[in-house]
């Protein structure tokens, strides 16, 4: 039972335990609050009864039900109690687990995973969808559960007591039930276009903040936001709509109950009135048919917010299914060679990146990837490092396979500098310090000196010290781009990528940024990706790369000889 649940709910193997403990107080805390209707009926049995039935008498005084009510209200109180550690405390922690397990599992993903992913769609995973099954879980699931249980039993002992009064009062209930069943692919068909509908509005404002200045530059001010309205408009009349119709069907469902207790009524004077029931007991039922439909009601609202949550399980389930990337955290590479070996790629099927790829980039040299846009230049980079892992042939890093060794263990051995640079609303100091957290202010002041950082944080008002905004805001491309070989300065790892390092530069800091970059990549294992031809004049080796195969392999001399696409490249780029 407990497997079937953590799978069905998508909770941990601890969270599922407490499910069904959970279950279970919230069963006893329903069975526990019919105890009022159970000392109504004892009263009514001990103090009315006579007045039906002259030889009766009545057997207990007022002393017995002070003190059984006061016990009945322990009870009630204690099964409160219990209920609420098992329900609400534990499903708190287990929100917590599964937010720290979410986390891990993202920590585990290859890093490519986060560019192919809606940003908006994995944001809402871990922050709403995680909030929402919190909520449900606190409130709603336990008690559908529990009480459908409560029921059963109650239904059991009153069809033992009366069969035909029971009848009349739950033929109900299995009706209202089969009007929210029935409903379920319909409600939950909407709560799939409630999210998609969200969704769009949720990318529409991320779109509008990541391309304001591209939206004021072509005045399309006005287009954006009729757009954004649109989106609000739809998700606000489909929500509308969503909600109008589980309100309807649910609380029919719940005024179609009230057809019961006329049911009691009606059945029971009938039978009173032949002489096949007593008042006594009719008046039993009718006190007790008050009660429960309480329960009832619960199961309705709770069937309808497990609709909702369904769609929310299936993406907890769909994350955690994700193929996370595993390996040894034991690496001790026999040199930094990196080698591909008829390595083959796609980013998904069809799409076909490298086929059947194979080079050496050797420790000490500088190897150069370039080719046209759409070659598989920085793909090929980006697996160097197991960014992704490949679907056919292998990479070598010191003759081990990079595959099985740990990511987080394999990027130690690597300094990385993207075209791309990201940067965080913190000091520059602390901005180049992700490259090492350990290093002193003083290592990081020399890899800042190095990467000719000094020109431009000698004019912040606290220097190295400044904070410069959420992802560098106000600095310029160059200026990050500087920041970002800081980091990679201060690594110094034994692998060093270089993606594009300088697109960002003007020609004169690009000459300067050389010079960092020579210090950097001594006696190194260097891959650089670039256009410029003039980045790659004194590489030890140029592979050039042609919708995703090898074309070219050698020095930067020997294939200019060779007239092929590496001397076009250079020839078009001089031309220009």
């Amino acid at each position: 039972m407990p497997k079937t649940i953590q799978r069905r709910f998508a909770l941990s193997e601890k969270g599922a335990r407490d499910f069904c403990k959970g279950v279970f107080f919230t069963t006893l805390l329903d069975l526990a609050l019919m105890l009022p209707a159970v000392f109504v009926f004892l009263f009514l049995d001990d103090y009315l009864r006579p007045v039906f039935d002259p030889d009766a008498s009545v057997v207990h005084g007022a002393v017995f039900y002070l003190l059984l009510g006061l016990a009945f209200m322990l009870v009630m109180y204690a099964a409160a109690v219990l209920q609420y550690r098992s329900t609400y405390t534990t499903v708190y922690d287990e929100s917590a687990a599964r937010r720290i397990s979410l986390a891990e599992k993202l920590r585990k993903l290859p890093l490519a995973f986060f560019g192919e992913k809606n940003l908006s769609d994995l944001t809402a995973t871990i922050m709403d969808d995680c909030t929402d099954l919190e909520h449900t879980f606190s409130h709603a699931v336990p008690q559908l559960f529990a009480s459908l249980a409560g029921i059963a039993l109650i239904a059991a002992g009153m069809f033992i007591y009366d069969w035909r009064l029971s009848l009349a009062l739950f033929w109900v209930v299995p009706l209202a039930l089969a009007a929210i069943l029935l409903s379920k692919k319909k409600m939950r068909r909407d709560v799939d276009t409630n999210y998609r509908n969200r969704r769009a509005v949720t990318e529409c404002i991320q779109e509008g903040l990541d391309t304001v200045q591209e939206i004021k530059s072509y005045n399309r001010e006005e287009a954006f936001l009729s757009g954004l309205d649109s989106a609000i408009n739809r998700y606000e009349k489909e929500l509308t709509r969503g909600e109008l119709l589980t309100g309807v069907l649910v609380n029919g469902a719940q005024s179609f109950l009230k057809l019961g207790l006329a049911t009691v009524v009606i059945v029971g004077a009938g039978l009173l009135a032949s002489g096949k029931t007593e008042l006594f007991v009719w008046l039993v039922f009718m006190v007790i048919g008050s009660r429960i439909y309480g329960p009832v009601n619960e199961v309705l609202n709770n069937l309808a917010a497990l609709f909702y949550l369904d769609k929310r399980i299936d993406r907890m389930n769909e994350m955690e299914a994700l193929p996370a990337q595993q390996g040894t955290t034991e690496f001790a590479p026999d040199g930094f060679d990196i080698e591909f070996d008829h390595v083959s790629f796609a980013y998904e099927s069809g799409k076909q990146v490298l086929k059947d790829v194979s080079f050496t980039a050797r420790q000490g040299e500088i190897t150069a990837l370039v080719g046209p846009s759409g070659s598989g230049k920085s793909t090929a980079a980006r697996l160097a490092a197991r960014f992704w892992d490949i679907q056919s042939g292998q990479i070598r890093l010191g003759g081990r396979d990079i595959g099985r060794t740990d990511p987080e263990t394999l990027l130690k051995n690597y300094s990385v500098v993207f075209q791309d640079v990201v940067l965080f609303n913190a000091s520059v100091k602390d901005n180049i310090r992700i490259g090492r957290r350990d290093a002193s202010d003083e290592e990081v002041v020399r890899a800042a000196r190095l990467a000719q950082c000094d020109t431009f944080v000698e004019r912040m008002p606290q220097g190295y010290d400044t904070v410069i905004g959420e992802n560098g805001e106000t600095l310029s491309g160059g200026e990050r781009q500087r920041i970002s070989i800081a980091r990679a300065l201060l690594k110094d790892a034994p692998i060093v990528l270089l993606d594009e390092a300088t697109a960002s530069l003007d020609v004169e800091n690009e000459t300067r940024i050389q010079a960092a970059i020579a210090e950097l990549v001594r006696d190194k294992t260097v891959l650089i990706i670039a256009h410029r031809m003039r980045t790659v004049a004194n590489a030890d080796k140029v592979i050039v790369l042609e919708n995703g195969r090898v074309a070219e392999t050698g020095t930067p001399e020997e294939l200019k000889r060779r007239n092929g696409l590496f001397a076009r490249m250079v020839e078009r780029q001089t031309a220009e």
